[in-house]
């Protein structure tokens, strides 16, 4: 009996899992991957089939390529397991993976959700150059203590937790000089390790406000649908299925955590037991295994993956 109840989930991945060459394969091995990117490159008005299959690495890392670039490979992966016969249980996906995620549940088409990560995209490359921000990792501190810190640093620039990936692996956003502060503050509180991160601006922060205007006037101009499983929002790490909570979610999650720690958790206590990571790289497979040891999760980011997929 207990198997029936076990069920199986799509995670999508957000900024930061990029690869050069990523969804080569499905476009010369598939009709849909085919259709999808020569569509990419009309709707966004750049050649991302070129500069996701050829690069420069420095080129598909600008925040504006970065989403649509993940955002189209993930959809393509999740369209075709659909086109199979698979179907998951529920999805969630890590702040860009969001759009990826609500995809492949059927509450918006490839093109509107791509003409949404466009829009995206750009505002928050613009809201980065506007007020220039950064990001930090953070490994080996507790949330309580990385919130205390950064409530300390906090009373003049900003500084907040933007990613709650672990229980100890936070990253923290804000203005360039307060982040690396930051980073030594909490060198000196006991962190294992407190890096910066290599993007255009401090994301999942009140920074990003100048980006909110624009997307939410082009979230405004579109119908989500009501979809039948599912999606774990950033925002608050609780399941709906209801298009006009989905809408508010995606507005807020610019200037809000990411809380992927506590959407997992939640998951897992819904009982979901089988992850699958659809998009380039395993970065979800590594946060899952840092969650929960015991959490089985695999990814599809190739053509010859997804032929071998089984449920």
């Amino acid at each position: 009996m207990g198997f029936k109840t076990l069920k199986n989930s799509w995670i999508f991945p957000g900024q930061a899992s990029q690869k050069v060459g990523m969804g080569l394969d499905f476009y010369e091995n598939t009709d849909l991957g085919k259709n999808y990117y020569d569509l990419a490159n009309d709707i966004l008005g750049e050649d991302i089939k070129d500069i996701s299959f050829n690069g420069p690495d420095e080129k598909l890392k600008i925040t504006k390529f970065t989403q649509p670039a993940i955002f189209i490979v993930s959809t393509i992966i999740s369209h075709l397991l659909l086109e199979k016969g698979h179907n998951p249980d529920g999805v969630a996906g890590h702040s860009l993976g969001e759009y990826s995620a609500l995809a492949a549940a059927g509450g918006i088409d490839f093109e509107t959700g791509l003409e949404l990560v466009k829009v995206r995209s750009n505002s928050m490359d613009n809201a980065g150059k506007l007020i220039p921000g950064t990001m930090a990792a953070v490994i080996g501190m507790d949330r309580a203590r990385v919130k205390e810190l950064t409530q300390k640093l906090s009373s003049e620039k900003i500084v907040v937790a933007a990613n709650y990936n672990t229980e100890n692996q936070i990253v923290i956003s804000g203005n360039i000089e307060t982040v690396k502060d930051f980073i030594d503050i909490a060198k000196e509180n006991g962190a294992r390790m407190a890096i910066p991160l290599n993007v255009s601006g401090a994301f999942h922060s009140p920074l990003m406000k100048p980006a909110r205007e624009e997307l939410a006037d082009k979230l405004d101009s579109i119908e989500i649908t009501d979809i039948n499983i599912p999606i774990y929002s950033n925002v608050n790490a609780k399941p709906t299925r209801k298009g006009s909570d989905i809408k508010k979610s995606l507005i807020n999650q610019l200037e809000n955590p990411v809380l992927w720690f506590d959407s997992i958790n939640n998951m897992v206590n819904d009982k979901f037991s089988k992850f699958t990571e659809i998009g380039p790289g395993k970065v979800l497979c590594g946060l899952n295994k840092k969650i929960n040891k015991d959490l089985f999760t695999n990814n599809i980011e190739s053509y010859r993956e997804l032929e071998s997929y089984e449920i």
